[in-house]
């Protein structure tokens, strides 16, 4: 009897250990490089700091819309039908984001200009979008920074080229039909390349104050109840005396990890908190490939790490 008690107890310990490693998620970081001409560039890693390119670090989607033909600050989530769905930025100056999906990040359906701005005659430009799934409201708000010529003066700066940005959203359940636009966030600056996720019942928006004059160019956050906001004041800067952009943030266990781009540096940097209040700089512990830009992370499972790595 004891040696079937101690079988089943061991038979029962090699299923959880199995579960358990079937349970291991992977980090992805999707990002791009030089102007994003090439396309989609895909890194992979195994405890959120050492990153390994993915295909050599050749692109893995070439870009296809807009005039520009660009594919800068690709945005993927994983989404409420389990599909993965990016977002980027087209063009320096077009009205439109790019969109496409796919259920194994290597195979990608036809991609899509969405004309978010085009009702916008003042509308400049349409940059760094992303995605926010909600699943309570199982929809999901697409949102990105635009400058809208006369808009918002009393931040209006001719450094910068002029560019004076507020955040905007919409909402959609399909990537087939949107919401009428609407402003996000207007924090009192100029305001560009929000990331937003949910703790606990609040969501956490991680934003760049791209004040020129003076100088902030630094890293911020607000809070909301609701994924659409309205948001609070920005706290004060968490990034140091550096000029950063480009947020991507996750959770490791309790802490937050804060990925962005010290883009005057040309190199990235990174730090941890348990509470979003109290930073430490973990910069020298992460190495990404060389020439890594601006992008987004997110969870994968062993098996589709495997089809990543497929020849």
């Amino acid at each position: 009897m004891k040696k079937i008690i101690l079988s089943l107890l061991i038979i029962s310990f090699c299923i959880q250990l199995k579960a358990q490693e079937s349970d291991k998620s992977i980090y992805l970081f999707s990002y791009f490089k030089n102007n994003g001409q090439d396309g989609l560039h895909l890194a992979y890693s195994r405890d959120g700091l050492k990153w390994e390119a993915l295909k050599n670090d050749q692109s893995f989607l070439k870009p296809e819309v807009s005039k520009d033909k660009l594919m800068r600050d690709p945005c993927i989530i994983r989404g409420g039908d389990g599909n993965f769905h990016m977002v980027w930025t087209v063009s320096w100056t077009d009205k439109t984001i790019g969109y496409a999906w796919s259920k194994d990040l290597v195979n990608w359906s036809q991609q899509v200009a969405i004309p978010v701005m085009a009702k916008e005659e003042g509308a400049r430009n349409c940059w760094a979008p992303e995605i926010t799934y909600d699943a309570k409201k199982k929809q999901y708000m697409i949102y990105w920074a635009t400058t809208i010529t006369g808009k918002f003066p009393e931040t209006f700066s001719e450094k910068d080229n002029g560019y004076n940005h507020r955040m905007y959203y919409t909402l959609t359940k399909d990537f087939k039909s949107f919401s009428p636009i609407k402003l996000l966030y207007d924090p009192g600056f100029n305001v560009i390349d929000a990331t937003i996720l949910k703790e606990g019942k609040k969501w956490v928006m991680f934003v760049k104050d791209e004040t020129r004059e003076p100088a902030q160019k630094n890293l911020k956050i607000a809070y909301s109840k609701k994924l659409t906001g309205p948001y609070t004041s920005a706290s004060k800067p968490f990034t140091g005396n550096y000029w950063a952009e480009g947020p991507t943030a996750y959770k490791n266990g309790d802490n937050w990890i804060v990925y962005f781009d010290k883009y005057t540096l040309k190199q990235y940097g990174a730090l941890s908190s348990k509470d979003l209040i109290n930073w430490d700089d973990i910069s020298s512990q992460i190495s990404l490939p060389k020439g890594t830009r601006h992008g987004s992370i997110l969870k994968i499972s062993e098996q589709e790490l495997k089809t990543l790595m497929q020849p």
